[in-house]
């Protein structure tokens, strides 16, 4: 029977915060880029010009078709150079975080075009017909008119996409990046507390998803009223 030694957590708070920013870092920055990206991508598939609808297609098959853990083996193993090349990445800086950032921020990017392209659509056409009427372009009436709209309604989807992310980034795992979850293995490895520090994480996780949803209800039920 294991006996459970929690002593050590306290300790090794200092450590697990440092892999918690590296947790933080890439989700608030796959949000921001995979929500602006993603925008993108779905005003693409509603463009009605074929090659962007064709592109916007295959780009949200292609990363929603491939396991996210593939995906992060795919910028780790095949592409680091290419990172390095088109990002002008110093050798200084951890090819393993710069490659989970930016296979997060496209591979969710895809998730959110969908979101946001139900979004859109559901903001009815007469609201498009008036702002033309209005003299307003096709850009102006989407940034004035549709997006605030679509937005609104898409917020509690957008926060439940964004808990989904922040579990996900526990698969930096596998590429030896030392996110929250891996330094708690690192830790438990250590100091012979592997269950401790592995239960320890997944409260975490637990704990900050659960206040995540409470939110996202909260806002559900603002959006609808």
């Amino acid at each position: 029977m294991h006996h459970f030694n929690w002593s050590g957590v306290i300790g090794s708070l200092p450590t697990l915060w440092t892999g918690a920013i590296i947790t933080l870092q890439i989700t608030v920055l796959a949000i921001v880029v995979g929500i602006a990206w993603g925008t993108v991508i779905a005003l693409m598939r509603l463009s009605g010009i074929k090659p962007l609808e064709w592109f916007a297609g295959l780009y949200v098959t292609l990363f929603r078709s491939i396991p996210l853990v593939m995906v992060l083996l795919w910028f780790f193993l095949i592409v680091p150079q290419l990172l390095q090349n088109v990002l002008g990445l110093s050798a200084d800086i951890d090819i393993r975080l710069a490659s989970a950032m930016v296979a997060f921020s496209l591979f969710e990017a895809a998730y959110y075009s969908e979101i946001i392209r139900a979004g859109i659509q559901s903001v009815a056409r007469g609201q498009v017909n008036a702002a033309f009427a209005l003299g307003m372009t096709y850009p102006q009436a989407m940034r004035l008119i549709v997006l605030p709209q679509a937005f609104r309604a898409m917020v509690p989807l957008l926060l439940t996409q964004a808990i989904v992310l922040f579990q996900d980034t526990s698969l930096v795992y596998v590429i030896s990046l030392a996110d929250f979850f891996r330094t708690a293995t690192n830790v438990g490895d250590r100091d012979g507390t592997t269950v401790e520090m592995v239960l320890f994480a997944g409260a975490v996780y637990f704990v900050i998803c659960v206040f995540a949803s409470a939110l996202v209800k909260s806002l559900q039920k603002k959006v609808a009223r």
